[in-house]
């Protein structure tokens, strides 16, 4: 009961089309300040699974950040076009445009890098 909870408050966005992929990233790059993380993965990557919890929590910590997650063989255009060699790979989008990524399942690393990336953009924000 808890699970099926948990999955209908689930904060990121499943991406099952180059259509849902282009409403998103439009929607976050018509937005001040926008920042976007993607999780690709791929449903036989077992570190990919094993970030899926991960990768919720940390949407529901960062609110102000969109978190899309998509398996790379169900969308394979998008994957190629952000040059997806390995799964997981995080990449994190300003405004549409990637400004990091990081390859591998490190639950620390990403944290890092997402606490990074929305402190940078607080304090740009601030000035």
């Amino acid at each position: 009961m808890e699970d099926t909870e948990k999955l209908k408050k689930s904060k990121v966005i499943k991406i099952d089309s180059q259509k849902s992929w282009e409403h998103y990233i439009s929607h976050a790059t018509n937005q001040k300040y926008s920042q976007v993380v993607v999780h690709f993965s791929a449903f036989w990557c077992v570190p990919s699974i094993v970030m899926n919890p991960v990768f919720e929590e940390l949407a529901s910590t960062y609110q102000d950040v969109l978190f899309l997650t998509l398996d790379v063989d169900e969308v394979k255009e998008i994957a190629s076009k952000m040059e997806i060699k390995a799964m997981p790979t995080f990449l994190l989008l300003n405004g549409g445009t990637p400004v990091e990524k990081i390859v591998g399942a490190n639950p620390d690393e990403i944290r890092k890098m997402i606490d990074h990336f929305v402190q940078s953009r607080l304090s740009y924000k601030s000035e």
